[in-house]
């Protein structure tokens, strides 16, 4: 039995009461569906910036009325201090575990507005932080960022090697890291940071302006309309499934202390180009006769872009027993057949 599996069956014989930031964003509302599964409590707060109703009520859906009863939703801003005070203490019976998912994300977001991407990911951490701390919570886990890594140019990136950040957006993640680190040595309040890289699947949003790779081409390629790559290519990224992330922050959130106060990368240790994961998604949805083959439009490529990036997760395994149970491929047919279902 693998540590993910054992704590499972433990959680199912205990429940806890979490706490979800951002959880009605795409991993926020996969972390819900797992946690109501396993008859746990959650309490979310989302502002829906980038969340959507909709993602909360596919979950309901997914589970049993008696597990969505487990569910008490906040709408609330984690910039506003009184709002993470509130979702925190749950309407006085407070929570065990914190996963801290809420943030705005995109690099290309972060160069074109900086301020508020500083409000939501450094203040709002900052808040949710502070009150946890005050709250006097079992556990709090947050999402990093690999953009933490910058322009370090080793490959495969190892925890303690970080470069310069390259955009606003990947200050505002290692400002997060930096923060928590404060408040373990000044309070005795440890976390744990996750380092995502790349994470894909189901409920990610492909539309707007700042849509992920992967959701954004899976949806422009089963509509029939022209899939842009930025530069040549050549360009890689480890490619996470949201089921590997989803284990990771439950195996963080029940973690023991002499394992805290560390950041993880979150991935699987492999890196895919563009133009496979280009190929890989047309494949799928091939495979699903939606799509014929057609070729995809060269762009130049993106500034504060970083050209290669594959995690070392070795660290994470060793600490957390994470096994990530997902390749790209497999995470690409099970996403692709999600699109096609909900598009």
């Amino acid at each position: 039995m693998t540590r993910y599996e054992q704590i499972k069956v433990e959680l199912l014989a205990s429940p806890k009461t979490w706490l979800v930031t951002g959880v009605a964003g795409f991993i926020g509302s996969n972390l819900l569906e797992h946690l109501l599964k396993l008859n746990q409590k959650v309490v979310g707060l989302d502002n829906f910036a980038t969340g959507h109703q909709h993602n909360l009520d596919e979950v309901q859906g997914l589970v049993t009325a008696e597990q969505w009863q487990g569910f008490n939703f906040f709408e609330g801003d984690i910039r506003n201090y009184q709002d993470c005070e509130t979702a925190l203490a749950n309407n006085g019976e407070g929570v065990d575990y914190v996963l801290h998912q809420a943030a705005l994300g995109s690099v290309p977001r972060s160069i074109a507005d900086p301020i508020t991407t500083n409000a939501a990911n450094i203040t709002g951490f900052l808040n949710m932080l502070q009150a946890a701390k005050e709250g006097k919570v079992k556990s709090f886990t947050y999402a990093a960022s690999s953009s933490t890594y910058g322009d370090h140019p080793a490959l495969p990136k190892v925890e303690e090697n970080i470069g310069n950040p390259l955009s606003p957006y990947a200050v505002t993640k290692y400002v997060n890291e930096l923060y928590a680190g404060v408040y373990a040595k000044t309070y005795g309040f440890k976390t744990i940071g996750l380092r995502y890289f790349n994470v894909f699947g189901q409920r990610q949003d492909p539309d707007g302006a700042y849509a992920a790779v992967i959701p954004k081409w899976t949806a422009d390629m089963i509509k029939g309309e022209d899939v842009f790559i930025n530069g040549d290519g050549e360009t890689s990224r480890d490619f996470c499934f949201i089921e590997n992330t989803v284990q990771m922050n439950i195996l963080a959130a029940t973690a023991k202390d002499d394992v805290k106060d560390k950041v993880y990368n979150v991935a699987v240790g492999d890196r895919t180009t563009l133009n496979d994961l280009y190929k890989a998604i047309q494949a799928a949805l091939i495979e699903s006769k939606i799509v014929t083959i057609r070729q995809p439009i060269y762009r130049e490529f993106r500034a504060g872009d970083v050209r290669h990036s594959q995690a070392d997760i070795k660290k994470a395994k060793e600490y957390m027993g994470y096994n990530p149970e997902y390749n790209i491929d497999d995470g690409i047919k099970i996403a692709c057949r999600w699109y096609i279902k909900n598009l």
